[in-house]
């Protein structure tokens, strides 16, 4: 299956899931899966609420590469309870093979909170550009995240 199909898919079980409800969390915890190319790919992910609507997200990769990321998130709600949308910017350092890779990163996705389970799922694409050692810029990072939630 190609990945946008992927995509899609999840996008409409998004919109076609059961009882759902508002962003009812103040912290969430899981994993990250994505593709191998970006320093930040199969990793830890933890996001914690800073208001209603901003949050900030960090990521400890142990894919390809070691890495860790930090993202400020903004959320923006779709008229379907538990379902927004958010953007954001951070930045994030790795480590592979005696190599530092730094750089700047950016975030747009879909996320869903569920009604009564604890479970966020979201799904992003988050280009980085390294600008250490060299410039190199990585557009194909797409993830998937799912996270248990807590109040």
């Amino acid at each position: 299956m190609k990945r946008t199909s992927v995509i899609f898919l999840i996008v409409f079980i998004f919109f076609s899931g059961s009882q759902v409800s508002a962003q009812d969390y103040r912290l969430a915890l899981g994993i990250r899966l994505s593709n191998q190319t970006p320093t930040l790919n199969n990793s830890i992910t933890g996001k914690y609420f800073m208001t209603e609507k901003s949050a900030i997200e960090g990521i400890i990769s142990f894919g390809s590469r070691f890495g860790v990321g930090g993202l400020v998130e903004i959320y923006k709600p779709f008229s379907v309870q538990g379902l927004s949308w958010f953007y954001g910017a951070g930045a994030y350092v790795g480590f592979e093979d005696g190599s530092t890779y730094l750089g700047p990163t950016g975030i747009i996705g879909m996320d869903y909170k569920f009604a009564n389970v604890p479970i966020n799922i979201s799904v992003d694409w988050k280009p980085e550009l390294d600008i250490i050692p060299d410039i190199n810029f990585v557009p194909d990072a797409f993830a998937l995240s799912i996270r248990f939630t807590i109040k």
